[in-house]
């Protein structure tokens, strides 16, 4: 068991981390749908008539969702950069789910964008719609790279669809979304080769240059350099790993000035193993300690072949690390008193949060849902933490029959009658993150007290 404690000196560091704010995703998003807003008023200011004909209507909407697709492609790409910032203050599932919403919006964009524009030039010449679409392709300025680029733009959407998704290895989705740069590029040109808001306009090629670049800047910066220069600087490797449990295992990873890094409890970085088998995957996977100048710990079950395959890395495995990502951090309470709710590998996060989250006796409790005692991982750790700090720690297992017991709002009141008045971290599989929100908020914990990370798209 590899049982790690930073005690005091990791809770004077969560201390001074807790500045409870507002979450930031309402102006996001208002920043957002105003430049939606100036996209919509760049295609009127160029349409200073609106014919009743059918050709002019067709090519109109053409026009309109070719823009929004191209705004919505610059927008996606941000969301794409990992943005510190963003990633904080509103939180990484969120943003994991807007680009993947943004994603659907755009291609689907980019999609009516070609039908009605070639359906309406279509109308116009009394063609039909293939020979059309063959005559644009080949006779309109970089419209062949900008076909190729749909073509990447449609093949990206479809292995994304939930249904091809679950059926693909991460690998293969993750490199062929890597594809997405490729068509952005493509497509890029052709906007403002034929785009009849930019023919003539420089200021409005002005700001979508700026638009792309500031994108493809940030881009750069947080996807290239700054793990680049994270690794760089901290040369993290493989210590040792741990066995905790059936299908779980601890990783320990060494490095320079650890502390350095930034890295809160609860947070995770996208970690990659440099062996055989691994080195081409980068998986997700939060901090199961507090972070110390020497050493972090990761604890992982296996759910699949990069996850089992973790229990086998060698001592001295150099390791590349992406992060730290997240905000199911301290920086979310702001009520004295704390719930934690985990389940499966979402003790993680919460066995860091668990030692670390300043409080007095009484002040947190810790409820761990799995199916058998066997499964209670990190299990000791977490009743030594409670003992040293006054803290309860709960489990909640399936019976000998195989019935689960249910987080339902009158057990949490029984357990907590105050229980309106604490903060509730939750972290776990989405089927309990489900049920545990919809109990919480019935048993009088606001929204904005229950904080929780889901990458479920």
């Amino acid at each position: 068991m590899a049982m790690l404690h930073n005690g005091r000196a990791a809770r004077r560091q969560t201390l001074r981390a807790i500045r409870p704010r507002r979450s930031g995703a309402l102006p996001v998003l208002a920043v957002c749908w105003a430049g939606a807003a100036a996209v919509l008023a760049l295609w009127w200011q160029n349409t200073p008539v609106v014919r009743l004909d059918a050709a002019e209507w067709l090519t109109g909407a053409g026009r309109l969702t070719g823009l929004l697709g191209g705004y919505a492609i610059a927008i996606v790409v941000l969301l794409m950069a990992r943005i510190p910032a963003l990633e904080r203050r509103v939180g990484s599932d969120r943003v994991t789910r807007w680009h993947a919403t943004g994603g659907r919006y755009a291609v689907g964009l980019v999609i009516a964008h070609v039908l009605l524009t070639v359906w309406g030039y279509a109308v116009r010449a009394g063609t039909g719609l293939v020979e059309q679409g063959a005559g644009v392709v080949l006779e309109y300025p970089r419209m062949i790279e900008a076909a190729i680029g749909t073509v990447l733009f449609l093949v990206i959407g479809g292995v994304s669809a939930g249904a091809v998704r679950r059926r693909v290895r991460y690998e293969t989705w993750y490199y062929l979304h890597l594809l997405t740069y490729a068509a952005v590029y493509l497509t890029f040109w052709h906007q403002l080769a034929t785009g009849a808001e930019f023919v003539g306009n420089p200021a409005a090629r002005t700001v979508w240059y700026v638009l792309y670049g500031a994108a493809g800047a940030l881009l750069i910066r947080y996807r290239v350099l700054a793990p680049i220069q994270l690794n760089r600087r901290h040369r993290m490797r493989v210590e040792k790993t741990v066995y905790e449990s059936p299908g779980v295992v601890s990783v320990l990873i060494t490095g320079r000035r650890l502390h350095r890094l930034g890295a809160q409890p609860g947070q995770f970085f996208r970690w990659r193993f440099l062996t055989d088998g691994l080195r081409w995957s980068s998986n997700p996977y939060s901090l199961s300690a507090a972070p110390r100048p020497d050493l972090l710990r990761i604890t992982v079950k296996a759910n699949g072949g990069h996850s089992a395959a973790l229990s086998r890395l060698e001592p001295g495995t150099r390791v590349w690390a992406e992060g730290p990502y997240g905000a199911l951090t301290a920086a979310r309470r702001s009520k004295e008193k704390v719930l934690m709710i985990a389940g499966g590998a979402g003790i993680t996060p919460m066995r860091a949060l668990f030692e670390t989250l300043p409080g007095g006796p009484g002040d947190l409790t810790l409820l761990y849902r799995a199916s058998k005692t066997e499964d209670l991982a990190l299990w000791a750790e977490l009743r030594e933490i409670a003992s040293a700090r006054g803290a309860r720690l709960l489990y909640a297992v399936n019976g000998p029959d195989g019935v689960r017991p249910e987080i339902t709002p009158r057990r949490l009141r029984e357990l907590l009658p105050d229980i309106g008045d604490h903060d509730v971290y939750l972290c776990g599989p989405a089927g309990l993150a489900r049920q545990s929100y919809e109990a919480l908020r019935e048993a009088g914990v606001p929204t904005r007290r229950i904080h929780h990370e889901s990458f479920e798209l």
